[in-house]
């Protein structure tokens, strides 16, 4: 069994980019916990918003089978105004209390500022002699977000793994229909037929009927 912990900027982002891999690996019975570090609402939505964020990123991980979530509830698109030691200790504690043997976090790169500090303090929080058994570090795609990344400036996102999540996909969008304030019309890419779609074009890739990729940062065999 490995602890596997996926850090996330904002509720819905542990799903969108990883959903059907943590999925999977609750299947084969891993220990998954998801860590949602903005409360996704006070830039967006009037008062009470980020409790019900909160109690949606709650019923989501029930239907995934996630062991727990996790809410750090920081300033939703602020993450950027905070000192990022401030950030990365906050998730430094987390990180210490779980002892992950893998870590999944965004693309640093991808558009949403908060996405990039979170990536950034993750990786700061799993450098190897804090957490010395963690055995991968991995980043993954943000749909709406990573594919919309200034080019000017930024590598693209290239991805070096792929988990074929086809008996998983469903479980997926099910827990993504948790989130109802954040699923959007088609064709936005936050739509459950855009995720189907992009599940199948990144399974076309590798002969698999769906599938999500990664980037590997770091493995230790």
């Amino acid at each position: 069994m490995s602890i596997v912990a996926v850090l996330a900027a904002h509720p819905d982002d542990e799903l969108l980019g990883p959903g059907g891999t943590l999925a999977l690996w609750v299947r084969r019975g891993d220990d998954v916990h998801a860590i949602i570090v903005a409360d996704g609402a006070t830039s967006r939505y009037e008062h009470g918003m980020a409790s019900v964020l909160a109690k949606s990123s709650r019923r989501a991980g029930d239907v995934l089978g996630l062991s727990s979530v996790r809410d750090l509830a920081l300033p939703d698109q602020r993450l950027d105004a905070i000192p990022l030691i401030d950030v990365t200790q906050r998730i430094e504690a987390v990180v210490d209390e779980l002892r992950p043997d893998i870590v999944l976090t965004h693309f640093p790169q991808d558009v949403n500022a908060d996405h990039c500090v979170v990536a950034r303090a993750t990786w700061t929080a799993c450098r190897p002699y804090v957490l010395p058994r963690l055995k991968r570090f991995a980043v993954f795609e943000t749909p709406s977000s990573t594919e919309w990344a200034w080019p000017a400036d930024a590598a693209a996102f290239a991805p070096t793994v792929f988990v074929d999540i086809s008996e998983t996909l469903e479980d997926k969008l099910a827990a993504m229909e948790c989130y109802e304030s954040e699923l959007r019309d088609y064709p936005h890419p936050r739509s459950l037929r855009a995720l189907r779609e992009r599940a199948g074009f990144w399974g076309s890739r590798i002969g698999r009927a769906a599938a999500e990729p990664f980037q590997l940062l770091r493995e230790v065999t």
